[in-house]
């Protein structure tokens, strides 16, 4: 794996296969892609772990449990705790629902 791709998969847990066929399938697009990557997830006015709580949340608030669980793997990376996906999870609750709180409950006790 490039080293791109070694910080692709640090951050979200687990490189999407269809994301790694693509370094081979179209190149130039996969490093356009990398090279966003790393521009929105690099620290800035927020931090990266407050970056990730907020993409725990829109996962959560989408119910994407493939998103959730790659976004909760790339957390555990980082350092972020179970309280701070709590409170995500929390937010995502009020704005979304119930459903959403409960999809993120679940995947948590599975992946933190």
């Amino acid at each position: 794996m490039t080293s791109g791709m070694d910080d692709l998969e640090k951050k979200i847990g687990k490189v999407p296969r269809i994301f790694k066929r693509l370094a081979e399938t179209d190149p130039d697009i996969h490093e356009l892609i990398l090279k966003l990557d790393q521009y929105i997830w690099d620290d800035g006015a927020l931090s990266s772990k407050t970056k990730k709580l907020i993409a725990i949340a829109i996962a959560a608030s989408m119910r994407d449990q493939h998103a959730i669980k790659a976004q909760m793997a790339g957390a555990k990376n980082l350092g972020v705790t179970k309280d701070e996906v709590e409170e995500a999870l929390r937010v995502a609750y009020l704005l979304a629902g119930m459903p959403a709180y409960v999809n993120g409950k679940v995947i948590e006790e599975e992946v933190m």
